[in-house]
This record gives structure tokens, sequence and C-alpha cells, in this order.
């Protein structure tokens, strides 16, 4: 059974940093793509980044560009989220998921079968 873990979320001050963390278990990640997405409250889960099986294209939601940056260890079957300059506006909980497909990329939710329970993160201004 695939496990998806997030660790690394928290509170912060606007302008800081925080870096997520994603442990999977059950299977390795080497062959699958890896996206992370946001739900604040209230709203929509949204894509925020993704990254091929073997980390050799990224991809950004509009918002993060800049500023987020999605990596991935395979030989430790972990995946990351480095979160720069955060905004109030970035206050969510992260999730991280796996698609099948090692090169994937897709925006929606629905191209991603397994799925971490989410970790909050909290910018104040």
């Amino acid at each position: 059974q695939v496990q998806l873990v997030e660790s690394g979320g928290g509170w912060v001050q606007a302008g800081g940093s925080l870096r997520l963390s994603c442990a999977a278990s059950g299977r390795t990640i080497s062959t699958v793509s890896m996206g992370w997405f946001r739900q604040p409250a209230g709203k929509e889960r949204e894509y925020v980044a993704h990254i091929t099986w073997n980390g050799g294209r990224l991809d950004y939601g509009d918002s993060v560009k800049g500023r987020f940056t999605i990596s991935r260890d395979n030989a430790k079957n972990m995946g990351y989220l480095q979160m720069n300059s955060l905004k109030p506006e970035d206050t969510a909980v992260y999730y991280c998921a796996l698609d099948l497909n090692p090169l994937g990329g897709g925006h929606d939710v629905s191209e991603y079968e397994y799925w971490g329970l989410g970790t909050q993160v909290t910018v104040s201004s």
C-alpha cells in the first residue's frame, strides 16, 4: 500500500521560508512523477508544482514561480518543496501526490493516483 507523508509545515512570517518534505513508502517513486498541491481553507485544491521521474523537467503554478522549488531524492524515496518569500496568500494545507505517468505534468488533481494527508502552512503578514 502506497503511503505519502508530508512534513515541514508550520507558521512563518511573510518573507520567510519553509521546506516541505514528502516521504513515500510502499513503492519506489523512482519511476513516477510527483506533484505538490495546496488547498486554502474553503477553497478548491490548486496546483503548485510538478517534477518528472528523474527531475528532468520542473513545472510551477503561476502564483509560485520564482519563489518555490520542487525537488526529489529517488534514493531516499523523498520529495521536497522549498518555499521562499512566502506570502499570506500561500497559507493552505499542502499535499504531495504521485502520478504513475513518469512524465506526467498535469495540473488537475484527477491525474494523480496517490495523495498524502497534507501539512498546514500558515503565513502571517
